[in-house]
């Protein structure tokens, strides 16, 4: 959808993509021996949407992406062809998690199976979870029968549940604005929807990219760089996934591209806010727990384990066995015993451990049976 309303938009599927369909080939004419290049996908939205379905399936093919999404330029060195073409390309992707499902006990990263240099260069993460929700699934089901009976959607009452922390030792990522996004987009009861032909709302944003360069207020600024300094001082106190530059000109961006869409010259205090909250709420997906909880001590991008401090408790004890007994071989039972004298409360040990194997502490040697490899 969002392909066909971009004015430039290229839509691909990862299980069938290639390195060379994404990026650029390099092509020898049989007739005339003389070579040429092929443009990829990312090329060819050049300015505009690439848009990959089934991210989490390209394998390989990743690599390919971190050159374009850092320096928007694609480079190619082959057959004695030295070169470099623009990839100026928002990219959209869509990836679903290893197995169907999705383990809140485990980092986004794990998910996915991705690794974290790619997840970084994406401004904005969001994790869509197919909860029961009496008010949603009552939209959703109006929507899909009201689509297949030929009628005109309207929106009947209903409300969506919204939580709000009183805890006063609250994170900056759980504070809740006095007039939330979500409660200003929300469709009022019995209000008739009237969607813009995508026509006409792909010449608009076509007119916007080209004739509208907004730039930031001072209040917008200060905002943003209060916002930006309150993680950075939150990740240095509980010893968090690093928050970078890189998280700064993610709201930079974002706050044009809001006033950008309002075709004004300026992006105001409104904007700012705007997107600080969208950022919160993007944070706060990859932060969550599998307990619903807020731990910041988990890694956002990194293929750690979600809970660090609970794996280093856990095998700086099975350390202090292994130097004490002068055997580094533990059954399952003997870890599992040790995990439950430390009160270490995890929702499926086995994959505790098996994320400890993946990370090399522990090495599998047999059925039940890990060797500690920090000794």
């Amino acid at each position: 959808a969002v392909c066909n309303v971009a004015p430039r938009g290229v839509y691909v599927c990862g299980n069938t993509t290639t390195t060379s369909g994404l990026t650029v080939t390099l092509s020898k004419d049989s007739s005339s021996g003389d070579f040429a290049l092929e443009a990829g996908a990312l090329v060819l939205g050049d300015q505009g949407i690439c848009g990959i379905d089934e991210f989490d399936k390209m394998g390989n093919q990743h690599q390919a992406l971190l050159e374009a999404m850092e320096q928007q330029s694609i480079s190619l060195a082959k057959a004695g062809v030295v070169c470099s073409l623009p990839a100026r390309t928002s990219i959209i992707a869509a990836a679903n998690p290893v197995g169907g499902h999705y383990n809140k006990a485990k980092t986004v990263s794990e998910n996915l199976k991705m690794g974290s240099a790619l997840l970084s260069r994406f401004d904005l993460v969001f994790i869509l979870l197919d909860t029961p929700n009496e008010d949603h699934d009552h939209l959703l089901s109006e929507h899909v029968i009201a689509i297949r009976a030929g009628k005109q959607r309207t929106v009947s009452s209903a409300t969506v549940a919204r939580m709000n922390s009183q805890d006063p030792n609250t994170s900056v990522l759980e504070v809740v604005s006095d007039k939330p996004l979500s409660e200003r987009l929300k469709v009022l009861p019995g209000e008739t929807i009237d969607p813009i032909p995508h026509q006409l709302l792909r010449k608009y944003i076509g007119y916007a990219r080209q004739y509208v360069y907004p730039r930031l207020s001072t209040d917008a600024a200060q905002i943003l760089q209060d916002f930006y300094l309150e993680l950075r001082k939150q990740s240095q106190w509980l010893n968090s996934s690093p928050i970078t530059t890189r998280q700064l000109e993610s709201l930079i961006r974002l706050t044009e591209a809001r006033a950008r869409l309002e075709l004004r010259e300026e992006a105001t205090k409104e904007d700012a806010e705007d997107i600080v909250e969208i950022m919160k709420y993007s944070m706060l997906g990859t932060y969550s727990d599998e307990f619903g909880n807020l731990d910041f001590e988990r890694s956002q991008h990194g293929s750690g384990m979600s809970n660090r401090s609970t794996a280093k408790r856990f095998i700086s004890a099975v350390n202090n066995i292994a130097e004490r007994t002068y055997n580094n071989l533990f059954q399952f039972h003997q870890l599992r015993q040790i995990a439950k004298e430390l009160n270490i409360q995890v929702a499926d040990f086995e994959n505790f451990i098996g994320s400890l194997n993946d990370q090399g502490y522990l090495l599998k040697k047999g059925p039940k049976v890990y060797q500690l490899q920090t000794m």
